[in-house]
């Protein structure tokens, strides 16, 4: 539910840098969830729909590296840390994404075809939305692997998640 969520007020932001991301490419992608109801609900249920299977997942690997490492009443506690570590890192990549966007240079070339196929009209503002979805897959993948290598191997970083923080 939380992935969805995050999905959810992900596109609502990224909907209000491109609408055309939206109404050029993700609504034809999902068009079987919409149900005439204004874009902005459909870009909720597209943000939820797009996302709660990461949750599923990053939540069974957690779970299956968490529950037989810890004892109960830490199982909890550890993988919440986990799915801290998760969140974290597709948020960060996407601000970083929107960043490259921002400073991408005015040579959209390889996105012409693209563009004119869609009737994109305004490009940068697209291009920027495409590379923070891209980036927030991308970082929730490595915040996957990055959560399951602190939950086995807690050593690396004793202090994220815990109340131990380093000198």
């Amino acid at each position: 539910m939380l992935a969805g969520v995050y999905g959810v007020l992900h596109d609502q932001v990224t909907y209000s840098i491109s609408p055309e991301y939206f109404t050029r490419l993700k609504f034809q992608q999902f068009h079987y969830a919409d149900f005439g109801l204004p874009p902005r609900i459909l870009v909720a249920e597209i943000g939820f729909l797009a996302t709660w299977w990461v949750g599923f997942f990053a939540g069974w690997f957690i779970d299956r590296v968490s529950v037989p490492a810890f004892p109960h009443a830490a199982v909890l506690r550890r993988s919440a840390c986990g799915f801290l570590i998760v969140f974290a890192f597709p948020l960060v990549a996407s601000v970083g994404a929107y960043a490259l966007g921002l400073w991408h240079g005015s040579d959209y070339s390889t996105w012409y075809s693209l563009a004119s196929r869609l009737g994109i009209v305004d490009l940068p503002s697209f291009v920027r939305v495409a590379y923070i979805h891209n980036a927030s897959y991308s970082g929730g993948l490595v915040g996957l692997i990055a959560a399951i290598v602190h939950l086995r191997k807690p050593r690396i970083l004793p202090w994220l998640c815990s109340g131990n923080r380093p000198v």
